[in-house]
């Protein structure tokens, strides 16, 4: 067959950012004629053996419950599981001295859905033709914010300032507020906090003056909170998350060990989920609500929270340790390369300045190699100024073990240093 397809149809049966990629990569693996690479490119979760066990023991509970049937045998309400709506506004209410009632919460299948319904809900054309823009105030962010919205034209990406220490091979992106436009055409504002692909955290001050900026045009601000705290606190710097206003904080319980039960999280103004929450019961009636009862029972009991601080942390905090180090001791000290600061999220992220090739083509070198990275020039979606800096990043997965990742950045070090040698000669 070869039905005809809509404009929305098309569109959304295309593969966009890093899941292109991954397409290569699966293509890659499976043709690797004995080779053995190093994986630097996942975005999975490792399976750590202590929140494997939580997961567990909260199946065990759910199964040995009078709840079960209930829970997996009958459909529930488009919100989301009431227990978990209670879970969630009883520990936030607790822990940030917040006043939530259960109508600024929903939960929906994995975070990825919210931004779709937002994109479309607030963003593209209003019933007088208007188009409103999704505007994402820092970039590079997260890949998939590309595909979220049924109209592309509306997904818009601001250029960052680039804070950069020349001596410490290091640099962190920061929102150039001067060229930051979010005015009457804007219908909506999403960015990631830690951000995907580069860690980055923006300060309490600039989410607030982001969400102030959009306030006063009746715009929503959805933070993806998908690495914050407290659950999975895959923040390696102090960060608060932000909540009240035109902000919707956006979680989701994938990097805490499930991401196959596609479980993601809300809170907001009243006003505001309720527009989600009719926009999730027309996709989708409700998020699976399986995992969303063991989840209630990790949050209820405080092992979620501790779990994340005190094992699933540490365990990528050490990763990009490593990365670290292994870069300052085998990249040359007067080679433009400048790694991200390191403060939260799963990821590392190189910049290597006036790059001699385009980042897909070093993609394809180190490949040659065994390493496979992600070529950052995915993780710019919405920003259509030709910046050559989008070409001269490369995103690294802290999915490895220590002995990969170190063998790996060495192997990088040195394919860097050849080409930037070959340039010189």
């Amino acid at each position: 067959m070869n039905p005809a397809l809509t404009q929305f149809g098309a569109q959304m049966s295309h593969l966009t950012g890093v899941r292109a990629i991954m397409k290569d990569i699966i293509e890659t693996l499976r043709a690797g004629s004995g080779q053995e690479f190093i994986n630097l490119s996942a975005g999975n979760p490792v399976i750590l053996p202590e929140v494997e066990q939580l997961w567990r023991d909260c199946t065990a509970e759910l199964l040995a419950g009078p709840e079960y049937g209930e829970v997996v045998c009958r459909y529930g309400s488009s919100q989301g599981y009431q227990p978990l709506i209670d879970a969630v506004r009883t520990d936030f209410n607790q822990r940030y001295g917040l006043n939530l009632t259960d109508r600024n919460i929903l939960i929906t299948p994995g975070s990825q859905s919210i931004y779709f319904y937002a994109a479309n809900a607030f963003g593209g054309y209003t019933t007088s033709k208007q188009l409103k823009n999704i505007v994402l105030p820092l970039s590079p962010d997260y890949t998939g914010y590309g595909g979220v919205s049924l109209i592309p034209e509306a997904v818009v990406a601001c250029k960052p300032t680039l804070d950069i220490d020349t001596a410490a091979h290091r640099f962190k992106y920061r929102p150039d507020f001067s060229q930051l436009s979010i005015d009457q055409s804007t219908g909506c504002v999403i960015f990631s906090r830690p951000c995907n692909p580069t860690g980055n955290v923006l300060t309490d001050d600039e989410v607030k003056k982001i969400a102030d900026l959009a306030a006063a045009f009746d715009a929503p601000v959805f933070v993806d909170s998908a690495y914050g705290p407290p659950f999975p606190s895959l923040n390696f710097t102090e960060m608060t998350p932000i909540f009240g206003g035109n902000i919707v904080h956006c979680m989701s319980l994938s990097k805490a060990g499930l991401p196959g039960e596609r479980i993601g999280i809300a809170i907001g103004d009243e006003k505001l989920i309720q527009v989600l929450e009719c926009f999730q019961t027309n996709m989708c009636i409700h998020s699976p609500r399986y995992g969303q009862a063991i989840a209630t029972r990790a949050i209820t009991s405080g092992a979620l929270a501790d779990i994340s601080i005190n094992v699933i942390r540490p365990y990528y905090q050490s990763k990009f340790a490593i990365v670290e180090s292994t870069l300052e001791q085998a990249m040359p000290k007067d080679l433009p390369w400048f790694l991200h600061r390191g403060e939260g999220a799963i990821f590392a992220w190189l910049w290597l300045k006036d790059l001699p090739m385009t980042d897909w083509e070093l993609y394809q070198e180190l490949k040659k190699v065994g390493v496979i990275v992600v070529p950052g020039s995915s993780f710019f979606p919405g920003l259509r100024e030709d910046w050559q800096h989008k070409h001269e990043c490369l995103r690294i997965s802290l999915t490895a073990t220590n002995d990969e990742i170190e063998t790996a950045m060495k192997r990088l070090a040195q394919m860097v240093e050849k080409l930037y040698q070959s340039v010189d000669s």
